[in-house]
């Protein structure tokens, strides 16, 4: 896994890029301390996210809300 400054980056683009697409990852560091802040890598490698189906815990779980209980308009839209 290569790492680059910032700068590198910027001044190396279509190349990483070329890299990234040929299978490499890229961390991008930043600042003084070169910090890591991102990695760059191809698409296809990113794993992808699992829906979760709504009402997974009907039947399992409930509130009950106690009279006198404030909500604005929002938070009533919300519960509707």
């Amino acid at each position: 896994m290569q790492t680059l400054t910032v700068g590198e980056f910027k001044a190396n683009f279509s190349e990483v890029l070329r890299n990234v697409q040929n299978g490499q990852e890229v961390v991008i560091s930043y600042g003084k301390k070169k910090e890591k802040i991102a990695v760059l890598m191809p698409y296809d490698q990113v794993k992808p996210k699992v829906d979760r189906p709504l009402g997974l815990l009907r039947g399992k779980a409930g509130f009950k809300i106690r009279d006198g209980f404030k909500m604005t308009a929002d938070e009533d839209f919300l519960l509707s």
